[in-house]
């Protein structure tokens, strides 16, 4: 029955959306007939005035018509910024929530028959050498943590979805994709242009984005959301064109996610946009590849090969596209950064593939917009992940040839509809056949912030048994008020063979306010659920979870935040309701005014071994009850910083003994602007009555940008757990918007030989170039 109505709910959503896509256009509610009605907030500014405001912080903005392009060239020397009135008084959400800004921002919103023009004058009472600007790569983590300035919209002004283009003092780049007010895609590459310069008052920058990259209603008419951040990190201070509550930031101290509360945006009126959706985008590669690899039988020494592909973008309608992909490749790609794995349950990697990436937000199933800033979150820790894109084209840790493949993703009026089908090839070596990958999403918006969905999953080989493998799934989520999040999901899979116990479901509540925040969730995975189109880390199992936190904000000019937490987890085995893991933690968290922190935490673990765990080589842990504690000492150093990264010390009884870990994550140094070396490490001593040894894991990974279009890049990577040393060289050149040049060199060596330092296991040298043409 169960199963039933799932199925049921799946087809009614379809139901209600396919209709929409045969007519190429959603059915929309009709729309008050009062512009000021539609617009929600301040009346639209009457020229000469480009922005309205009113006392509760939001703001209307009105976009100039020009005649003329703007030559971007960070100048700020055109006619539209001496006779139209700048956009400014921008209001805090950091650090003092709804002050003015302590440093004036000055914007503007032009347009002409082909692009969105934004600029900038971004004044500093700062001398230059205390501004934070040290990444030159487009759409690095790092520049949130730099000084920027930056421009969002909502194009299709539902309140809900909206893209965001910043830049930093130098020029580098950025833009981000955010759905259902959350959901960050920081892979979604649009063509757009930026440039930066100076003046005597502080900086300048200036954009020009082509209606061609973005997507929205046609019409005269239009309404977008807007948005106009400015960010100072030297003072940790964040400011935006509306006031937006600081309790978006769940409790934190880094303003960068308040972007994403859409519903706070204002408005802007007055554009005038060309007809939206129908361009076609053409985008065929050419590699060559040199190889070696002598892990295999028979070895390849310096094998020649020569390739080509194709991928195409088509506008189906003025918001839905569709993409298309021929012998599709990745050899662009950066390797996976190993990690160390001391648990008895299979971890997984990000992806990294660009195809798998744009659009990514419409697949991800129960994701709850509960985190900080308001999305992103859930998903995590044993919830499984039912559509893993890195299922497709690799199998055990190795590549299988995509022969083909084609994706639909956009919006249709309410719904959010994703479709995607991949053939990959067959491998006789890991027995594997040739196999498609189909996936179905639906998602609609719900009340003022909320979502439902369905997602269908299918691989048409089984990897356990005859015949396909197919997964059905029902998700929803919403928000009370501002804080308040409930979210949840019902999910099961069809196996031959596996006809019982194959279902999983989680509801998930929580409050994430600036002083107080807490959650509850319940989680259960049945014995038999299989989505192996998914991830799932565990089996059989119920999980309760919950958490509280305290944050005030103390009147110090030393300290900005403290946090404490305390949370419990506890596993159960499906069955036997039998306790199998418990962890209960105390924290506590220190944030500085200067954006350092300091944390302590806690950790009671009990573990049961139902069968012998092998922990490492020549180290078995047998089966048993075990109870064990540790504490964890970390120091963070702002990411501003010429240094900075996460340096921590857990010490502890593990298992049946003792465990050390010394531990830097996320280091960074900026040896300059171009130079870059960003180092984690991991080092762990354990020591058991069943034997005793030290795991090592050393990344590292240099970055020398010669513009922000061109950078060389370098990853190494040392492994002690299995006596690797690995290097991945890349060198990028976007040599042309959306066209790029890769050349790529991979090896990796086995250090654990007697008679020599090192073994080649395998080497290759790849050089890629693709071509983008608009038509």
């Amino acid at each position: 029955m169960a199963r039933l109505s799932i199925r049921t709910g799946l087809f009614i959503l379809s139901a209600l959306v396919i209709p929409s896509l045969l007519a190429g256009q959603a059915a929309e509610p009709p729309e008050p007939a009062s512009p000021d009605q539609r617009i929600g907030g301040p009346p639209a500014p009457v020229a000469p005035e480009v922005v309205t405001r009113d006392d509760q912080g939001n703001a209307t903005v009105r976009a100039t018509r020009i005649a003329t392009p703007i030559e971007i060239d960070g100048n700020l020397d055109e006619a539209l910024y001496r006779d139209v009135p700048a956009i400014g008084d921008f209001v805090q959400v950091l650090p003092e929530d709804g002050a003015p800004a302590t440093e004036r921002t000055e914007a503007w919103i032009a347009f002409d028959d082909e692009n969105i023009y934004v600029g900038g004058r971004v004044w500093e009472s700062h001398p230059e050498s205390e501004w934070v600007a040290n990444e030159m790569r487009r759409d690095a983590n790092q520049l949130t943590q730099n000084d920027s300035f930056g421009v969002a919209f909502d194009t299709f002004f539902d309140k809900r979805n909206g893209v965001f283009f910043y830049v930093n003092p130098l020029g580098t780049r950025s833009d981000i994709q955010y759905t259902n007010e959350g959901n960050p895609n920081r892979d979604w590459a649009p063509i757009w242009e930026a440039r930066t310069g100076r003046f005597e008052g502080g900086w300048t920058a200036e954009f020009r984005i082509p209606f061609k990259s973005l997507r929205y209603r046609s019409g005269g008419d239009q309404l977008w959301g807007i948005q106009i951040r400015r960010a100072i990190r030297h003072q940790s201070e964040w400011a935006y064109l509306t006031r937006i509550p600081r309790s978006v930031t769940g409790g934190g101290s880094n303003g960068a996610s308040a972007v994403m509360r859409i519903s706070r945006w204002g408005v802007l009126t007055g554009l005038e946009t060309p007809p939206a959706g129908r361009t076609i985008e053409v985008k065929p590669y050419g590699i060559s590849s040199l190889q070696t690899n002598r892990t295999v039988t028979p070895a390849i020494n310096n094998d020649a090969q020569a390739d080509a592909g194709l991928d195409v973008k088509i506008g189906v309608t003025e918001s839905l596209f569709a993409d298309l992909t021929v012998n599709t490749d990745f050899a662009q790609v950066e390797v996976d950064e190993q990690q160390v794995n001391l648990t008895r349950f299979e971890i997984s990697f990000p992806e990294k593939r660009e195809f798998f990436l744009e659009g990514r937000d419409i697949y991800q199933f129960a994701i709850s917009t509960a985190s900080a800033g308001g999305g992103g979150g859930g998903g995590g820790g044993n919830a499984p992940n039912l559509f893993f894109s890195r299922r497709i084209g690799l199998e055990s840790g190795k590549l299988i040839p995509i022969r083909a493949g084609a994706r639909v993703t956009g919006k249709l009026g309410a719904f959010d509809v994703g479709a995607l089908s991949m053939r990959t090839a067959e491998n006789e070596g890991l027995g594997v056949e040739a196999t498609n990958f189909n996936v179905l999403r639906l998602r609609r918006d719900v009340l003022s912030r909320g979502s439902i969905g369905a997602l269908f999953t299918q691989r048409s080989q089984s990897r356990v048994a005859e015949g396909s493998n197919e997964t059905y799934g029902l998700d929803g989520n919403l928000s009370f008020r501002s804080d308040f999040f409930v979210s949840g999901y019902y999910a099961e899979t069809r196996t031959s063979g596996l006809t019982t116990d194959d279902e999983s479901y989680r509801g998930t509540f929580s409050y994430n306010g600036d002083l107080f925040g807490g959650s509850f969730a319940y989680l259960r995975v049945g014995d038999n659920f299989n989505p192996e189109v998914g991830f799932v880390r565990r089996r059989a199992f119920r999980e309760s979870m919950a958490n509280a936190r305290f944050s005030p904000r103390p009147r110090s000019d030393l300290v900005r935040r403290l946090s404490f937490q305390l949370g419990t987890d506890y596993i159960e085995n499906d069955s036997t309701r039998q306790v199998e893991s418990r962890v209960h933690q105390v924290s506590a968290q220190l944030e500085f005014v200067s954006s350092e922190s300091l944390d302590l935490s806690f950790s009671d673990t009990y573990e049961l071994l139902d069968s012998n765990f092998r922990i490492a080589d020549g180290t078995i842990l047998p089966p048993g009850r075990y109870s064990f504690r540790d504490v964890t000492a970390g120091f963070s150093l702002g990411a501003q910083r010429r240094f900075s990264g996460n340096l921590s010390v857990q010490h502890g009884s593990f298992y049946s003994g003792n465990k050390t870990t010394v531990a830097l994550r996320g280091g960074r140094l900026n040896a300059s602007t171009r130079l870059i070396v960003e180092p984690s490490l991991s080092f762990n001593w354990v020591d058991l009555p069943q034997g005793s040894f030290r795991n090592d894991l050393a990344v590292t990974r240099v970055t020398y940008s010669f513009t922000p279009e061109m950078f060389l890049s370098g990853l190494l990577q040392y492994n002690s757990a299995n006596n690797t040393l690995s290097s991945n060289l890349r060198l990028r050149w976007e040599y042309r918007p959306g066209s790029e040049l890769f050349i790529v060199y991979t090896d990796a060596h086995d250090i654990d030989v007697l008679d020599r330092f090192s073994e080649l296991s395998n080497r290759g040298l790849t050089i890629k170039l693709n071509y983008l043409m608009r038509l």
